[in-house]
C-alpha cells in the first residue's frame, strides 16, 4: 500500500514545517455490538500551523473509506487525495484546520481499535493499541512521535457501556440507546500514546494523594478494570496497592508530579504485548488476571510490569523520543526502573535482580548474538524497522547498561540528572545527547566515550578467568580475558567461593575492579588460596557473558545447587546455559546439571526458567540419537521432583507443569490422565482449570485425547482462555489432518483473531512431531512474501517467526533458508531480518548438536 511505511526522512520533513495545535476526535462505536458491522465512524479535526505557506504535506489514515476531507473550509475529493494510507494536503496556509470524516475498521489483530466478544456472556469490549503507528487506523493524524499535541476525545457508545480515555470525562450525554462521553483535553502527547477503552467493564476504584514540596496536595483517582466474566478472579487490591507504592516512590525520586491527572489500568482481552503506557489509561494483557493458581514469580512479574508502565509516565510520556532511533530513551529506562522500583519502593517482591539476571538478560544475550543485532541507539529508517526494534536489545540490554550507568555516575547523580531532564524537556521530544547532557552536569563525568562503547555499538563480550597456581595451591596470577568486539570497559566484581563447614559454597572474597582491553590482571588476588569457584561479574554489575576456568566449571558440575547466594546461583545457571547455546557445553551435560540441582533451586522464577531452557536443550541442542533418552530423563525427573515437592507450594505447581510439557511415555501419560480424572492424586496438587488444559495438551500431542474429550473440556470452560487452549490442543494432535487444518486456518485465511492465530501456531509443531511437520518447511518459504504483503505487520511477524521450521534441524533446512535470503534480496528489510534471525537459531542448533554428539 503506498505510503503505509512512513520513513524517518518523511517524518523529519513533515516536522520541519508543521506544528500541531490540537486534535478533536469523535468516535461513534454504537455499531460494535453488531457482529456484521465491520466499521465505525471517525471524525477528526486538526488545527496546525505551517512555516512554509503554500507547501504540501500529508495526513496518515488507514481506513476502508473516507467520507469527506475539508481543508480550511475547502472540500477535497477523497478519491483524489486519499490513497488508502495517506491524505495529501496541498496549498497549506500559515494556520490550518483539517476535518476528516472516515469509516474505520474494527480490528481483530490487536492493532488499532480491537473488538472482542466474550464467549462466556456475549458482552462486547473495545480497546485501542497504537504503538508504534496504529492510531491512524482510528483517526486521521500526523503519525510520528515528535508532533505532539493536546487531544480532545469524545466517544458515542451503547448506553450500557462505560468509556475511558487519557483524560477525565467532563460530560456524558444520553441519546436514547447511545451515550456520548466527552473528555477533557489532554496535555501535549504523541499520537501513539492516545487511548480509548469502551465496554461493560468491571471497575475497581481507589485514590492516591500526596503532599507536594510546595505544600499543595496532589490527588490522583485510580481505577482498575477487566471484563465482567473475569471479575471473580480480579485481585484489584493487590494491583492498586503496588500502584500506590510505585507512585510514592517515583514522586520521591523524580521530583516531578504525575502529570496526567488520573491513573486507570485496563486489563484487556487478546492483547498483543504485556502492557502499554498510555498516559492516564494504561492497558495490560488480561492474562495478568490469574484464573488459576500461579507461582509467586507470576505475581512478581505483574508487579514489575505495573511499575515499568508507571515509569513511562515520565520516561516516554512526559518526555518522548524524537524518532524511533531513540526508543531506548523510554524502554530501557522503564525496563530498568521496573526491577529497580520493586526493591526501592519496598514492595514484597525481593528477587527483582535475580529475575533480571536470569531472565531479562537471557533475552538480551540471545538477541545480541544474532547477525541482525544493533546498537541500543539504533538506526531506524522506517516504521517497519521500528516495530521490530521492540526487542531484547532495546529493553533488556538497555536496562542492563543503565544499571551499570547508575553505578558509573552514582545513584544520586543519576536521579538528579533525570529530574533535570524531566523539567527541561517536559512535554517535548529528545535525543540521546539531551539525556547525556543532564547526566554529565550532575555527575561531572564525560559520558561521550561511555555512550560510544555501550549505546552506539552492538554485540556482547565474554569474560573468562585465567589462573595460574603454585605448588601450594596459591594464586600466582588471576587475569580476566575479554573476547568479542568492540572491547568495552566493564566494572565487575570477581567473587571467590569455597565450601563452608556445612558444605555450602559461600563467597570468601570479592574484588571489584575495572576490566579494560583483552586482558586485565586482578592483582589483589595474588598469593591467596585458589578458590573452588571463581565467579566473574559477581553481583551482576555489567552486561557480559561469563565463562569459567576448568576447575570452577568442575565445581559447578558437582555443586552448582550448593551455592548459597541466590543471585550468584542464578548467574551460574545463566552462564552454563550460555555455554550450552554457544556449543561449548554438551546439551546432555546441561541436562544432567538441571536434573541434579534444579530440585534444590529455591527461587521459583529461576526454576521455571530452567524448565524452559532444559526442554529447549533436549529439543534443539541434543544429538538427535540421544534426544529420546534426554526426553525420557526429563519426564522422569519431573515426576520425581513433583512427588518430592512440598504439597500445595509453588515448586509443586512448577514441576506439575513441567511434567505436562515432558510427558510422552505410557507411564507418565497414564498419570496425567489419572490426575485429570481424579483417579490419581498427588498430595497438595490442585488440578485447576489452567493445569487441566496443560494436561490435555500433553494428551492431545501424544494422540491420547479424543475430539469428544477436548470438546467436553471446552464446554466446561467456554471462556476466551478456554477457546485458546482448545484451539492449541486441536492443532497439537499428531495427525496429517490436524496439521493441515492449523496451517490453512492461519496461512490461507485471515478470519482468526490474533489470540487464536497465536494458539494455532503454538500447537502446530510439538517437538515429537518432526516428521508430520517436515512437509511444511518448503511451503513456508513459498508463502513468506505473500503473508508479509497481505497481513498486518503484527500478524505477519507471528506467522514468519512461529511457522519457521525450527525443529527441522538439518543442513537441508539451513540451505533452504539461505536460498530464500539469496533469492529475495528485495524483500522487505523487516521480513528479511526475521528470517535471518530464525536461520541463525537453526545454525546455532546444528553447532550445539555437533558439540553434543559423542
Amino acid at each position: 500500500m503506498p505510503g503505509k511505511n512512513l520513513s524517518r526522512e518523511e517524518a523529519q520533513q513533515r516536522a520541519g514545517i508543521l506544528e500541531v495545535d490540537g486534535y478533536r476526535v469523535h468516535l461513534d462505536v454504537t455499531s460494535a455490538t453488531d457482529p456484521a458491522a465491520g466499521t465505525f465512524r471517525s471524525s477528526t479535526t486538526i488545527g496546525f500551523r505551517c512555516s512554509e505557506p503554500g507547501a504540501a504535506t500529508f495526513v496518515d489514515l488507514l481506513a476502508p473509506a473516507v467520507r469527506s476531507v475539508r481543508l480550511n473550509g475547502r472540500e477535497l475529493a477523497p478519491a483524489e487525495v486519499f490513497d488508502g494510507a495517506r491524505i495529501t494536503l496541498e496549498g497549506l496556509a500559515a494556520e490550518n484546520v483539517l476535518e476528516v470524516e472516515a469509516d474505520c475498521a474494527y480490528s481483530r489483530t490487536g492493532e488499532g481499535l480491537h473488538r472482542f466478544t466474550d464467549p462466556a456472556d456475549g458482552e462486547t469490549y473495545l480497546y485501542t493499541h497504537y504503538e508504534p503507528a496504529d492510531a491512524r487506523r482510528v483517526f486521521a493524524d500526523f503519525e510520528q512521535p515528535d508532533l505532539k499535541a493536546p487531544f480532545t476525545f469524545s466517544v458515542t457508545a451503547p448506553v450500557a457501556w462505560d468509556v475511558w480515555s487519557n483524560a477525565v470525562h467532563e460530560n456524558i450525554k444520553d441519546e436514547g440507546n447511545a451515550r456520548t462521553w466527552e473528555f477533557a483535553p489532554t496535555r501535549p502527547i504523541s499520537t501513539y500514546l492516545t487511548a480509548v477503552v469502551a465496554g461493560p467493564y468491571h471497575v475497581e476504584r481507589d485514590h492516591y494523594s500526596r503532599e507536594l514540596p510546595d505544600g499543595s496536595t496532589l490527588e490522583i483517582p485510580l481505577s482498575a478494570l477487566c471484563r465482567r466474566s473475569l471479575a471473580p478472579y480480579f485481585d484489584a487490591d493487590e494491583i492498586l496497592g503496588v500502584t500506590k507504592q510505585g507512585l510514592d516512590y517515583f514522586h520521591q525520586e523524580f521530583d516531578y508530579p504525575y502529570p496526567f491527572g488520573k491513573y486507570d489500568q485496563a486489563f484487556v482481552p487478546e492483547y498483543n504485548i504485556g502492557a502499554m503506557e498510555n498516559p492516564g489509561c494504561v492497558t495490560f494483557r488480561e492474562e495478568f488476571i490469574f484464573r488459576s493458581k500461579v507461582t509467586e514469580a507470576a505475581y512478581e512479574g505483574r508487579a514489575n510490569v505495573v511499575l515499568h508502565e508507571m515509569a513511562h509516565m515520565w520516561f516516554g510520556d512526559l518526555v518522548t523520543m524524537r524518532w524511533w532511533d531513540d526508543l531506548w530513551l523510554k524502554e530501557s529506562f522503564a525496563d530498568f526502573m521496573g526491577s529497580y522500583a520493586l526493591l526501592a519502593a519496598d514492595t514484597k517482591y525481593r528477587s527483582a535482580w535475580i529475575t533480571f539476571a536470569n531472565q531479562r538478560k537471557a533475552w538480551a544475550y540471545r538477541q545480541d548474538q544474532f547477525p541482525t543485532t544493533h546498537p541500543i541507539t539504533a538506526d531506524i529508517r522506517d516504521l517497519e524497522a521500528a516495530k521490530l526494534n521492540f526487542d531484547g536489545i532495546t529493553y533488556a540490554k538497555g536496562a542492563a547498561v543503565l544499571k551499570q550507568l547508575v553505578a558509573y555516575v552514582g545513584r544520586d547523580a543519576f536521579f538528579e540528572g533525570a529530574r533535570r531532564y524531566f523539567k527541561r524537556h517536559a512535554y517535548g521530544n529528545t535525543v540521546l545527547d539531551d539525556l547525556l547532557g543532564a547526566l554529565e552536569e550532575t555527575s561531572g563525568r564525560d559520558l561521550t566515550s561511555w555512550a560510544r562503547a555501550w549505546l552506539q555499538t552492538a554485540g556482547v563480550n565474554a569474560l573468562t578467568p585465567q589462573l595460574t597456581v603454585d605448588a601450594e595451591g596459591r594464586i600466582t596470577e588471576l587475569a580476566v580475558l575479554q573476547d568479542g568486539e568492540p572491547q568495552r570497559p566493564h566494572r565487575v566484581a570477581v567473587g571467590c567461593y569455597d565450601r563452608d563447614a556445612d558444605g555450602a559454597l559461600v563467597r570468601t572474597d570479592r574484588i571489584e575492579l575495572d576490566v579494560t582491553g583483552t586482558r586485565t590482571v586482578v592483582a589483589e588476588l595474588a598469593g591467596r588460596p585458589r578458590p573452588a569457584l571463581v565467579l566473574l561479574n559477581d553481583d551482576d554489575l555489567t552486561y557480559c557473558k561469563i565463562r569459567f576456568d576448568a576447575e570452577s566449571l568442575e565445581t559447578l558440575r558437582t555443586g552448582l545447587g550448593d551455592i548459597s547466594d541466590g543471585l550468584a546461583r542464578a548467574l551460574s545457571w545463566s552462564a552454563v546455559w550460555n555455554l550450552t547455546r554457544d556449543g561449548l557445553m554438551p546439551a546432555r551435560d546441561y541436562v544432567a546439571l538441571v536434573l541434579r540441582f534444579a530440585g534444590q533451586e529455591s527461587n521459583i522464577g529461576v526454576l521455571q526458567s530452567l524448565h524452559q531452557q532444559v526442554k529447549g536443550a533436549v529439543d534443539l541442542y541434543a544429538d538427535p540419537a540421544w534426544r529420546a533418552e534426554g526426553g525420557r530423563l526429563l519426564a522422569e525427573g519431573a515426576l520425581r521432583e513433583l512427588r518430592a515437592a512440598a504439597p500445595g507450594g509453588d515448586h509443586q505447581l512448577a514441576w506439575a507443569r513441567f511434567l505436562a510439557q515432558t510427558a510422552s511415555g505410557s507411564e507418565h501419560l497414564r498419570l496425567v490422565r489419572g490426575l485429570l480424572a481424579g483417579s490419581a492424586r498427588i498430595d497438595g496438587l490442585a488440578v485447576d482449570q489452567e493445569l487441566r488444559w496443560s494436561f490435555w495438551l500433553a494428551l492431545a500431542a501424544a494422540g491420547e485425547a479424543t475430539d469428544e474429550e477436548l470438546a467436553g473440556e471446552l464446554a466446561a470452560d467456554n471462556t476466551a482462555g478456554g477457546r485458546r487452549q482448545y484451539t492449541q490442543c486441536l492443532a497439537a494432535r499428531p495427525t496429517v489432518e490436524a496439521k493441515a487444518a492449523a496451517w490453512s486456518a492461519v496461512i490461507e485465511s485471515d478470519e482468526l483473531p490474533n489470540a487464536l492465530v497465536e494458539a494455532q501456531i503454538a500447537g502446530f509443531a510439538p517437538a515429537g512431531q518432526r516428521e508430520l511437520t517436515a512437509p511444511y518447511a518448503e511451503r513456508y518459504f513459498g508463502v513468506l512474501e505473500r503473508i508479509w504483503a497481505e497481513r498486518t505487520i503484527e500478524i505477519a511477524m507471528r506467522i514468519v517467526g512461529g511457522f519457521f521450521p525450527r525443529l527441522q534441524i538439518s543442513t537441508r533446512t539451513l540451505a533452504a533458508a539461505d536460498a530464500w535470503l539469496t533469492g529475495h534480496p528485495d524483500a522487505a528489510p523487516a521480513l528479511r531480518r526475521l528470517v535471518l534471525e530464525c536461520r541463525d537459531d537453526l545454525a546455532r542448533a546444528l553447532r550445539a548438536q555437533a558439540c553434543d554428539r559423542v
